[in-house]
């Protein structure tokens, strides 16, 4: 029922302009914010309080209530980004910046690993990828399964091929870079308690994927970030190439510079970041979690 109800109103809103929707984010995220108490707002709060340290607690109680509204636009643009035909998703797109960088990397012959964290807005960009190059991503069903087939039609909709992240899927995209191919990663996804390794993300231990590391350190496939930060109307797609570190045979030193990227990313836009999440939800032995 949840499904069905999710994906009727995500029907809905893609009949309306999405500037229309983003203001009817703002207001719902402004409401949110200051009068209900959601689990998403102590986390956000939890979260843009151990970042940014730095700020008073003024501008830390403005930096949570635009995520909150940023939270909001991310659900509403689901819209336009799933189910209007490419071609008008992708007239969405205002700007590009740099993807000279992702093509020189192709022509290294040795494929891309195109990291996108959960910045702006991360579907926009994969299907921006999907596009216009051969690219084959990592894929994490849905909770509800209901979504599950509805969420990959979507996605797959331009041509990207998503495979499951299990065995069969971690071949295939080993598969794909041998064909001199694109994958994509989301590489700030906590990964399972004691799979992955420590390392810095604004100055504080976050438990971080190892699989960037082992890819890029096996293939020496040149990393890539992307995301798409969200406009007013659209969208500006931005690329840049990771710090040659990260294709270190050293963990430690790989998971370091993958976060460094992802930060270098949220400097840009701090507020349109998934602060809703739980990044520090594991902690070294001896310390305590910053969520209730």
């Amino acid at each position: 029922m949840r499904a069905f109800l999710i994906k009727t109103c995500l029907r809905i809103l893609a009949f309306f302009p999405l500037r229309w929707n983003y203001r009817l984010a703002t207001r719902l995220g402004k409401w949110a914010a200051r009068h209900l108490n959601w689990r998403i707002t102590s986390v956000t709060q939890a979260n843009i309080a151990q970042c940014f340290p730095e700020l008073s607690p003024i501008e830390q109680q403005q930096q949570v209530e635009q995520s909150i509204i940023e939270t909001c636009k991310t659900f509403v643009e689901f819209g336009a980004l799933w189910l209007w035909k490419s071609e008008k998703t992708l007239s969405l797109v205002k700007q590009v910046s740099n993807e000279d960088c992702l093509k020189q990397a192709l022509a290294q012959g040795k494929g891309v690993i195109l990291l996108t964290p959960h910045f702006g807005a991360w579907e926009m960009a994969g299907l921006y990828a999907s596009v216009h190059y051969p690219m084959t991503a990592l894929y994490r069903p849905p909770k509800l399964t209901g979504l599950n087939q509805f969420i990959l039609d979507a996605r797959q909709r331009a041509g990207g091929r998503y495979v499951a992240t299990d065995k069969t899927g971690i071949k295939a995209l080993y598969q794909t870079l041998k064909q001199q191919q694109v994958i994509g990663i989301l590489p700030d996804q906590v990964p399972t308690k004691g799979n992955g390794v420590f390392a810095p993300f604004f100055n504080h231990p976050a438990d971080t994927m190892v699989l960037v590391a082992r890819f890029a350190s096996k293939t020496q496939a040149p990393v890539i970030f992307t995301f798409a930060e969200r406009l007013d109307d659209g969208f500006h797609i931005h690329f840049f190439p990771a710090d040659p570190n990260i294709n270190s045979n050293d963990v430690a030193i790989s998971a370091q510079v993958l976060n460094q990227g992802v930060e270098q990313c949220i400097r840009q836009q701090p507020t349109q970041y998934q602060w809703s999440y739980k990044r520090f939800k594991h902690v070294p032995d001896g310390q305590k979690t910053i969520y209730d």
